[in-house]
């Protein structure tokens, strides 16, 4: 019996597990554009791909897609479950996604994918601009997908509420991806300024370096220096102005050996409650 049930976990694992990179580079690119199984996600505004984008990419903007537009959590499954569908996805898709260059809608969509159980995923690692389109085909026609099925298996450890948030203070390591200027209680989206409390502050722009050929993440030799001082062996909950950035500094995490989740309500949600507690060094 116990034979039978190895099995099925190797099983499991060559079939659900991850077998591309978290970051692909062009030559990776290059060599898997013709891919059948490649779906090719552009996360940018539609008005931005109808001017050129990656030859076969397919048009879903972040804002817009990966959103509810109340409260900026993740979209209802059904919802996610038909884009999905009719972005080409199933099981043996791998994606690869790429935006403008603030990498913040790319790393949006690729943990919505992960929550939803599919790990082929993939950020690019150049965000549009010229490296891309110098190296790989351009076109300004929208690309016709053929409908696939998507199936969610939704891992729950990924995602966290305000209330398991709040259990975590001083439990979990809990890091803040805005800006310092948020996380100091100068600037707030919300009614209330401020941060959650013992939450460390990485702005999730140390990520990627801002080049006027378009924006690229840094090599990971490189961000494993940035996140140095954060211990691996404490469980972390990631949180931004809405759940777009954490993704970001949760992709980094993850492939450095960390045991990142995000808290989607983020500080929109826990910054507009009154109910929960928040730490304001300006006000000291």
């Amino acid at each position: 019996m116990k034979k039978i049930l190895l099995t099925l976990c190797i099983f499991s694992s060559l079939v659900f597990g991850k077998t591309m990179p978290t970051i692909v580079d062009i030559p990776w690119l290059q060599e898997n554009l013709n891919n059948p199984d490649l779906v090719l996600l552009d996360l940018r505004e539609k008005s931005e791909y109808d001017k050129g984008h990656i030859k076969g990419a397919v048009n879903m903007p972040g804002l817009q897609s990966l959103f509810a537009k109340d409260d900026w959590k993740m979209p209802k499954l059904d919802f996610l479950k038909e884009l999905f569908s009719n972005a080409g996805i199933d099981k043996d898709s791998m994606v690869v996604a790429y935006d403008n260059g603030d990498f913040f809608w790319s790393a949006r969509l690729y943990w919505v994918l992960e929550v939803l159980g599919h790990q082929n995923v993939a950020l690019s690692k150049y965000a549009y601009g010229k490296t891309l389109a110098q190296n790989l085909p351009v076109s300004t026609d929208t690309t016709i997908t053929t409908r696939k099925e998507f199936v969610p298996r939704v891992d729950n450890d990924q995602i966290e509420t305000k209330l398991s948030t709040l259990l975590s203070i001083g439990k979990k390591t809990i890091i803040d991806g805005r800006a310092k200027s948020h996380y100091d209680g100068k600037d707030s989206i919300a009614k209330r300024y401020g941060h959650i409390p013992t939450a460390q502050n990485y702005a999730c722009t140390n990520n990627f370096q801002v080049s006027e050929n378009g924006n690229y993440m840094k090599d990971f030799d490189e961000l494993e220096k940035i996140y140095k001082d954060i211990p691996k062996e404490k469980e972390i909950i990631l949180y931004c102005q809405g759940g777009a950035e954490s993704a970001l500094n949760y992709i980094v995490l993850k492939k450095l050996g960390y045991k990142p989740s995000v808290y989607d309500g983020s500080w929109k949600e826990w910054g507009n409650d009154a109910n929960v507690p928040i730490e304001n060094p300006s006000k000291k």
